[in-house]
């Protein structure tokens, strides 16, 4: 790859990329436009984009739809402070979520990013004891599971073996264990969790995939299992649908595959349809009505510079008026069978240990001996954007994908695998 562009050239000088080495990493591709489902580069090159933009652009890029309600929005209010001023999209859109999400998942407090997204929900637990009379400050997670970057969701990742493993003392007595998959394993997190109940203030978990885990997967029985043990023990349940809500795992939310209706559950990325930073945790009416007092102390004392942002709202509505004008499930349901036919004869390759798809998700497990950054450059010369991690190759293509697109998609995996 060579760029001439001075604003590359002078940039690079300047930035600190993401989860990267910079002395030792490939220049990053310069990405200049996007439309539909690619990315279109510097030189001219376009890719398919396989990965949504961390799973965010659910209907693709440039969706004139989003387009025009951000265009009318910035127009006439990009953005006003949600302390003391409310707006309107804000309010249409946590009406809209009450509306969608099950039971009285109700009260809507909105954020930036996801991770702070999960950090509220933290909030909200150990406050919510405390406007109780309890103290309790610990939270019980799961191996193999991924939260966020900042220190409190870092601490209910996996703080054992995933990237955050050399920071495992930000883990402040929280508690790891392992996801229960069957019903042995859901008595004995029973048993766990009511012996450490007096101070746990929730659990937390993704629902159905551990995305930036290694997309593993479960099924919807554990968290039906993990809901019981909650309601068992005393403890609240938080589900972070941050990846998987909207579509990604086939139905609306991951949580509409188990019947549950979890205490708090954050959401974000295909939110705005990720064109904008917005987050959300939504929380039941009986967690904000322990707050709901005439004591100023028992207030949530959190509030975001960009909370409630009209500009992100009005981008999230226009992306809400997308899922409900058309049959998302039905589109992942033709994704999830494509995928899962075109990618089977990687099963075949000696290196490939598994393949699996989940709704819109579609992953080939390789064992330790491939080297996945070599990979990506081969990637991109087959004109598609796939970014391979831990010892996976997968898939999360927008959800407007056709046929031809994600043809174009397995056949690069299948084509790039078997050429070693």
């Amino acid at each position: 790859m060579k760029i001439n562009s001075d604003w590359y050239t002078k940039g690079m000088e300047h930035i600190w990329l993401p989860y990267t080495q910079m002395k030792t990493a490939k220049k990053p591709q310069p990405v200049i436009a996007t439309e539909g489902v690619r990315l279109r580069l510097a030189d001219g090159t376009e890719l398919v984009d396989g990965i949504s933009s961390w799973w965010a652009a659910v209907h693709g890029y440039n969706h004139p739809h989003i387009v025009e309600a951000m265009k009318d929005q910035v127009e006439v209010m990009p953005h006003s402070m949600f302390g003391g001023l409310v707006n309107e999209p804000a309010l249409k859109l946590a009406t809209r979520l009450a509306e969608m999400l099950p039971g009285d998942l109700n009260r809507s407090f909105f954020a930036e990013s996801g991770s702070v997204s999960v950090e509220i929900s933290m909030k909200m637990a150990m406050q919510y004891f405390l406007n109780k009379g309890e103290k309790r400050t610990r939270f019980v997670h799961f191996r193999d599971t991924y939260h966020g970057d900042t220190l409190a969701a870092m601490a209910v990742g996996d703080t054992e073996q995933g990237m955050h493993a050399n920071l495992a003392d930000a883990n402040s007595g929280n508690l790891l264990t392992d996801l229960p998959r069957t019903e042995a394993e859901a008595v004995a997190f029973k048993a766990f969790l009511k012996e450490n109940a007096h101070d746990v203030a929730a659990v937390i978990t993704e629902p159905m995939v551990q995305g930036a885990g290694g997309m593993i997967f479960h099924g919807p029985e554990t968290l039906r299992w993990i809901r019981e043990a909650c309601d068992e023990a005393g403890v609240l349940f938080i589900v972070d649908e941050i990846f998987t809500g909207f579509y990604r795992t086939g139905s609306r939310f991951a949580i509409d595959q188990a019947g549950i209706v979890p205490d708090m559950i954050t959401l974000s990325k295909a939110l705005s349809g990720g064109v904008s930073p917005l987050s959300v945790c939504v929380a039941t009416d009986k967690i904000f009505d322990a707050f709901y007092d005439d004591d100023p102390e028992k207030a949530l004392m959190h509030g975001p510079t960009y909370m409630g942002h009209a500009l992100g709202c009005a981008a999230a509505n226009a992306s809400l008026d997308l899922f409900e004008a058309e049959d998302y499930a039905a589109k992942v349901e033709v994704i999830s069978d494509q995928m899962a036919r075109e990618l089977a004869p990687c099963r075949a390759l000696p290196m490939v240990k598994d393949v699996r798809t989940m709704g819109a998700i579609g992953v080939v497990q390789l064992d330790d001996t491939v080297d996945l950054d070599a990979l990506k450059p081969m990637f991109v010369d087959a004109g598609v954007w796939i970014r391979p991690f831990g010892t996976i190759v997968y898939l999360t293509p927008p959800l407007i994908i056709d046929e031809e697109d994600l043809r174009l998609l397995t056949t690069a995996i299948v084509k790039v695998l078997s050429s070693l």
